[in-house]
């Protein structure tokens, strides 16, 4: 097999198949404009270290802002000592609402490449040239830097200058064993598969302000500490998004991690996150148990003109034993639905919303009056789970059921739509795509009126 090359864009950037940016690993990065978006909370000794430490990259000043997002403090952040360009921007306190700041200092913001780093970790001085080089040639990239933990309390920016010099170090604190062991074991997400969305964390976080864009940004119903950054990694995911660690871009956290603190009520903080992230997040591992949410894992779209009411619910009866939402579109769609007496709250009229198509891991078509065991069902999503797989169909006569993996069909329409796109997408397979005789997975094509009678 031939090894896989990186597309070209039409404004001289590339996309990659799969998850290989290591199809560009080595190649230098542009000098882009980029924005520092930094959460804040009463955090002023913090954010001095910070502000310090952003003075000092080896990245061109003038190509860097930064946009302070206060989360309701009761004095706001200063950044009078910054040499650097500087946007302040509030919001009232209503919980810990770092989703929501991130959001509002984004928007206050118009550079290419959006670095999100907390007002709490301070990054070494090539810390930005390191996590924007990826997005700067892939703007699908989303990039988690390396965050080392150390006692900061007290440190000035001379000190931090004396660190950098060699000169005077800090008491260095243990790394979360279970990021450094997932950054080696995927070859620093090379090797990503769906579960890689839980080794992004928002506070050494990059990406091109275009894909924060697709993806909708951070979602701001998270009140409370935890969970946003696992939701906005999954969401990416699913919208075509390339997982990186940039392990040469290193941020000191002033403390230790979450597991190292002395928390109050850990395991209901616990749970409490477990559930918020349960209602977005679709992969398997975060709703074991049981419950139905309004973003399903798959999402199923039925051209109902084929259809009448028995072929209807036989079509439907195979995908119902997984965790789905089910769209009928066609002139006869709403007549139909009301004739057949679709109560299950898990089938809908119209198309499937973009909600859904950003957040639901995978996307299938059904055409004609096909009808599938469960099982086949479960066989055509798990071959389509595999890694570097876009799509897998299978086809019975005139009916024909496409899976297709959520992250490349949306990176595929995001790169043949709007100015910039595919140099060449005739050309372009971002993942295998697999057709399959309808016997393997014992599917079979029904009577507009098969009988339902028992």
């Amino acid at each position: 097999m031939s090894r896989p090359v990186p597309f070209p864009l039409t404004d001289g950037r590339f996309c990659v198949p799969g998850n290989h940016w290591d199809l560009l690993d080595g190649r230098p990065g542009r000098f882009a404009a980029v924005a520092v978006v930094i959460p804040f909370f009463e955090q002023q000794d913090d954010l001095n270290r910070v502000l310090s430490a952003l003075d000092a990259q080896d990245y061109p000043a003038h190509l860097i802002e930064v946009a302070v997002a206060d989360d309701g403090s009761r004095r706001p952040p200063d950044t009078s000592a910054s040499s650097l360009r500087c946007t302040v921007v509030r919001q009232q306190d209503r919980g810990f609402r770092a989703a929501a700041a991130r959001n509002l200092g984004a928007a206050a913001t118009g550079a290419e490449i959006l670095c999100f780093l907390d007002a709490d970790t301070v990054p070494e001085p090539g810390y930005l040239r390191e996590i924007s080089r990826l997005p700067s040639l892939l703007p699908d990239a989303l990039v988690v830097g390396r965050r080392r933990h150390a006692d900061l309390d007290g440190w000035s920016a001379a000190d931090l200058r004396r660190w950098w010099d060699g000169e005077h170090a800090p008491t260095v604190l243990d790394e979360p064993q279970w990021l450094t062991d997932a950054y080696a074991r995927t070859g620093d997400l090379a090797a990503a598969d769906h579960s890689a969305y839980r080794f992004v964390i928002s506070s050494v976080m990059c990406c091109s302000r275009e894909l924060f864009t697709a993806v909708g940004g951070f979602d701001e119903s998270f009140d409370r500490y935890g969970g946003e950054d696992w939701e906005f990694a999954h969401r990416a995911r699913c919208c075509g998004a390339v997982l990186h660690h940039a392990r040469r871009a290193v941020a000191w956290h002033n403390g230790p991690d979450w597991a190292g603190r002395d928390v109050a009520d850990r395991a209901a903080a616990k749970n409490a996150e477990a559930l918020a992230l349960a209602r977005l997040v679709t992969d398997p591992a975060a709703r074991s148990h049981g419950l139905r949410y309004e973003i399903p894992d798959i999402a199923v779209h039925i051209d109902a003109d084929a259809h009448g009411s028995g072929s209807l619910v036989a079509t439907i009866r195979g995908f119902l034993a997984h965790d789905v939402g089910i769209w009928l579109t066609g002139q006869q769609s709403r007549t139909l639905y009301e004739r057949t007496r679709l109560e299950d709250e898990r089938v809908h009229i119209g198309p499937v919303p973009e909600r859904i198509r950003r957040s639901s891991r995978f996307l299938v078509s059904v055409n004609g009056r096909p009808a599938l065991p469960a099982d086949g069902v479960a066989d055509l999503v798990r071959r389509c789970s595999a890694t570097d797989v876009a799509a897998v169909s299978a086809h019975a006569g005139s009916s024909a059921v496409t899976v297709q993996a959520s992250w490349a069909a949306n990176r595929f329409r995001r790169w043949t739509q709007g100015p910039v796109r595919l140099a060449e997408p005739d050309a372009v397979a971002f993942g295998a795509v697999e057709r399959h005789r309808s016997d393997a997975f014992g599917m079979t094509e029904v009577d507009r009126e098969p009988d339902l009678s028992w």
